[in-house]
């Protein structure tokens, strides 16, 4: 793997930089109080082109390589996860499942949007009942003529009460995988209803949401794909996500290591620096070992998705990996500011929240170990 940066890709990471420290980085804990970011911020986003990393130009996108993406995932990390997520959602797990898997006719309805930051797309997978284990989702889609008719419920899902259409996962057929199928279903339809859920631990700023479809009635032409391949389709977006969550914990733990250096090498003690003092620089030592171990297994498992190789294995270290290191870096970060990591005048708290949420979401890291597992034995722990 070379990891030697290009040129266009050094311009990208710092474009990304200058921007998030303008746009972002000084209003994070006041979106952070209030529970939601300012959404004004999102065409921003999408005339910079977060929103059409790695999307055809001819879907309204900038194109760009899997590792450009991993710069950007990161530097959004770093200034507010809320932020990352809020793309990461939209743009990949979105986005990617409509660009690999959909119709023409469906990619040329939503995707320019998608792309431009015009509209937000979510991700309608997790269930009340069932979070680790999707194959046993209870949302069912009915034929009902020409059209499909869709009862259940979602939770938990990222940009749910902002999206303007939602990929929703639901059961066509028999119990198990086999059964899924998935469906483009536009948030302002008849039945479908939205519930934010407040006093997140982390993630305040992103709009995080239960819903219900009580009758959802969709086209035919709004089933992804063919019926039964919504499991698939699912995992392998997620197979992509785990590698946008393991760029952005690198943020999260380069904005720990920043954080930290700035402010040891200003604060004094007993008539020094703190940074002078061995404890500290260990610290220090292990989040920067940390940083640059999630970004080389992040951007590792980048470049095999860039050559068409098979890297869900690579991702899910990457993902175990880097969002542990992320809630281990934000711990130490707040040991070396003392009482003032504790409070939200400085990010390392927020970044500490933000990180946990990091080991749960798109697969927790007992997940990502019995899928490493499995890839390391052949034998199969889930069954």
């Amino acid at each position: 793997m070379d990891l030697t940066l290009t040129e266009e890709q050094l311009a990208f990471k710092k474009l990304a930089r200058d921007f998030l420290d303008k746009e972002v980085v000084p209003f994070r804990a006041e979106w952070d109080r209030r529970e939601a970011v300012d959404l004004a911020i999102v065409p921003k986003l999408g005339e910079l082109g977060f929103f059409g990393l790695t999307i055809p130009e001819e879907y309204g996108g900038i194109g760009g390589d899997y590792i450009t993406y991993c710069l950007g995932m990161e530097e959004l990390g770093r200034a507010d996860s809320s932020i990352r997520g809020i793309v990461s959602v939209s743009m990949g797990l979105f986005g990617k499942v409509l660009l690999d898997h959909g119709s023409e006719e469906q990619k040329q309805q939503w995707l320019p949007g998608i792309a431009t930051g015009n509209q937000l797309g979510c991700f309608g997978l997790t269930e009340p009942d069932n979070g680790s284990d999707p194959s046993g989702l209870k949302t069912r889609a009915v034929r009902d003529g020409s059209d499909w008719v869709i009862n259940g419920s979602k939770v938990f899902i990222t940009n749910g009460t902002w999206a303007d259409v939602c990929l929703v996962f639901a059961r066509t057929g028999g119990e198990g995988a086999r059964g899924i199928s998935a469906f483009l279903v536009p948030t302002d339809a008849p039945g479908f209803g939205r519930t934010e859920i407040h006093g997140k631990l982390g993630l305040r700023g992103q709009a995080t949401a239960e819903l219900s479809f009580d009758d959802v009635r969709v086209p035919a032409d709004a089933l992804v794909g063919t019926e039964g391949d919504g499991f698939k389709f699912a995992m392998t977006s997620l197979d992509k996500g785990r590698v946008s969550v393991g760029a952005g914990c690198t943020g999260i733990i380069q904005g720990c290591l920043e954080a930290v250096v700035d402010y040891t090498t200003q604060r004094r003690q007993f008539g020094k620096p703190i940074a002078s003092y061995q404890l500290v620089q260990d610290m220090i030592a292990e989040i920067s070992v940390d940083a640059d171990a999630a970004r080389l297994l992040t951007w590792r498992a980048a470049s095999l998705i860039e050559a068409g190789e098979p890297f869900g294995t690579e991702a899910c270290k990457a993902k175990l990996f880097a969002s542990e290191a992320a809630v281990k870096a934000a711990n130490l970060a707040i040991q070396a500011f003392g009482g003032y990591g504790y409070v939200d005048e400085y990010p390392v708290q927020k970044y500490m929240r933000d990180a946990r949420v990091m080991t749960l979401y798109e697969g927790t890291s007992q997940i990502q170990k019995l899928l490493i597992g499995r890839a390391e034995t052949g034998i199969n722990a889930f069954v």
